[in-house]
């Protein structure tokens, strides 16, 4: 990681004088009193004059994020490709994904799905045994009214399941404004990217499936363990690169 270059110097005290002329005395001699009022309301206008300045050199906390081009004027999730991961594992089931619906709303933008990858075909599948198949998990959310970059950070080890210490975290260089990877032990891993107030997610998880012929004399035989997906991170990088071209406009 590149960290940020050291100072070179301190920058010398700067130097300060108070002005007490006009405070101590007039040309009379005698000291000078003001209303107390007089002083708040020449402080409330000082805070206001400072305020106003402060607004105009900074913006205001308020200013809508900068959406990259990005749309969600239809449900993408049918016509996500995932290119690389149907090379690394399996083709995604073309006509199925379980979806939760698109919203839309003038603050936010939002969908989810879950797409499975094809299932072994029968030649390849165990009559008695275990299996493991693969789903992807495709999330997007455009902010379009408040910057959803502070809520990024926080979320860093958030789940579906909580909070997760544990959770292996990876940096994604050069893959939109911030983007990191998410490993945890049961073998699922997702990556999220925030680019403006784009804020997307690819996930990848495989489970473990008994097969049987319903005999009921069959021997289940030790669990296969929950493939490590890190052969398959580069795969997630091709295609959610994919989806974010696909969603611009």
């Amino acid at each position: 990681m590149i960290s940020e270059p050291e100072m070179a110097g301190e920058f010398g005290a700067a130097e300060t004088r108070e002005v007490v002329d006009g405070f101590a005395g007039h040309p009379g001699g005698g000291p000078r009193h003001r209303k107390p009022w007089l002083w708040a309301l020449g402080g409330m206008a000082m805070a206001s004059v400072l305020w106003t300045a402060a607004l105009s050199l900074y913006g205001s906390d308020d200013r809508r994020p900068e959406m990259h081009g990005y749309q969600l004027d239809q449900d993408p999730c049918p016509s996500v490709r995932l290119k690389s991961l149907g090379a690394a594992i399996a083709p995604r089931e073309p006509t199925m994904d379980m979806g939760t619906g698109l919203l839309q709303h003038a603050a936010l933008d939002k969908i989810r799905c879950v797409i499975p990858l094809r299932s072994p075909v029968e030649e390849e599948r165990p009559v008695d045994g275990w299996s493991i198949e693969y789903t992807v998990g495709i999330a997007v959310a455009l902010h379009k009214e408040t910057d959803p970059g502070a809520e990024f950070e926080a979320q860093r080890r958030v789940t579906d399941l909580g909070f997760d210490p544990e959770a292996k975290l990876e940096t994604v260089p050069d893959l939109g404004d911030k983007a990191y990877l998410l490993t945890r032990d049961e073998g699922d891993a997702e990556l999220r990217v925030l680019e403006g107030g784009a804020v997307l997610s690819l996930s990848l998880a495989a489970i473990t499936l008994y097969q049987s012929d319903g005999r009921g004399d069959e021997v289940a035989g030790d669990e296969p363990d929950v493939p490590d997906p890190a052969p398959y991170q580069a795969a997630m990088i091709s295609d959610m690169r994919d989806l974010m071209a696909g969603l611009k406009r």
